[in-house]
């Protein structure tokens, strides 16, 4: 899919496509989408996961292909139409079946609302946000966590971690930025296991963006944070935004940033980089990220 969003930088917004399900609205990142096709016949999986529809093979790529309705636990019906959304993040390339798409929209992450503790039941929600378009709300999902339910191998690999057993602490402080309540404490609990206990986790970015302006004015941001971590997509303030904005600090610059997201593609990665981010991982790579923080920590001499 075309999109002129992803060639400019940190001005914290993003493109939602909106599609229905059951006549609800829900919403994914435009970045997530590599193209969108009329649904086709599935060849069924034995044994698959019950939300796997099965896989079929639009070009020369096997593609599994995932019912949404299904996920979601709404009433499965009308299955033998719709769309694909076909998406790649994660390093995956995956199907998502949906009845309808309606269009996209440009919106501000500050538009998005966080969802709250009745909508979000903690590490078990699927959603990041709901935003108001056109007089409804429209849900985004958290596409990530749904697709880690289905196949756990496919999130973080915390056994890489694991292998390598307990290191000696580090008091070096790292900020993190991360929604997913279940990412920020899988993350947490890799870099502790790996000798980071001194550890300042912010929802979005304008958490961490507010803590860093607090440091100034303190004048101890250069004790309190040594490395910052951010994922991408978060409502408020995303990554790219507070990037830009650590990096266009004089005071700040020079603290090492780390993108650490699923979307981390080439496309997405020239971004980071004109942004001034210090490194860029995807999701999956836990003990990269690990080894990353090291390396930018043992440069600063800190």
């Amino acid at each position: 899919m075309d999109t002129n969003i992803l060639l400019e930088n940190g001005t914290n917004e993003l493109e939602v496509l909106e599609f229905t399900l059951n006549n609800n609205h829900y919403g994914i990142n435009v970045a997530k989408i590599r193209e969108i096709l009329a649904y086709q016949p599935v060849t069924p999986i034995p044994n698959a996961q019950p939300s796997v529809e099965g896989i079929f093979m639009p070009r020369d790529a096997m593609i599994t292909v995932i019912n949404l309705k299904q996920c979601l636990s709404l009433p499965v019906e009308g299955e033998q139409n719709g769309l694909f959304i076909i998406t790649n993040f994660n390093k995956l390339d995956l199907a998502f079946h949906v009845d309808e798409v309606i269009g996209i929209h440009r919106v501000s992450w500050a538009d998005i609302i966080e969802p709250d503790s009745t909508i979000n039941a903690g590490e078990n929600g699927v959603s990041t946000g709901v935003i108001k378009l056109d007089g409804k709300l429209v849900i985004i999902l958290d596409f990530e966590k749904i697709v880690t339910d289905i196949s756990p191998d496919t999130g973080l690999k915390v056994s890489d971690i694991e292998e390598r057993g307990e290191r000696q602490r580090c008091d070096s402080p790292i900020m993190m930025a991360e929604d997913s309540p279940l990412l920020s404490k899988l993350i947490t609990d890799c870099l502790k296991k790996s000798g980071y206990t001194n550890l300042n986790v912010n929802n979005n970015g304008k958490e961490a963006w507010d803590k860093l302006q607090e440091y100034k004015k303190e004048g101890t941001v250069h004790d309190k944070v040594h490395c910052i971590i951010t994922d991408i997509e978060m409502p408020i303030m995303d990554g790219h935004r507070l990037t830009k904005l650590v990096k266009s600090d004089s005071e700040l610059k020079d603290i090492p940033l780390i993108i650490f997201s699923s979307l981390v593609n080439e496309e997405m990665r020239r971004k980071g980089e004109s942004l001034g981010a210090d490194a860029q991982l995807t999701k999956p790579e836990i003990g990269q990220l690990v080894d990353t923080v090291d390396q930018l920590i043992d440069r600063t001499g800190k």
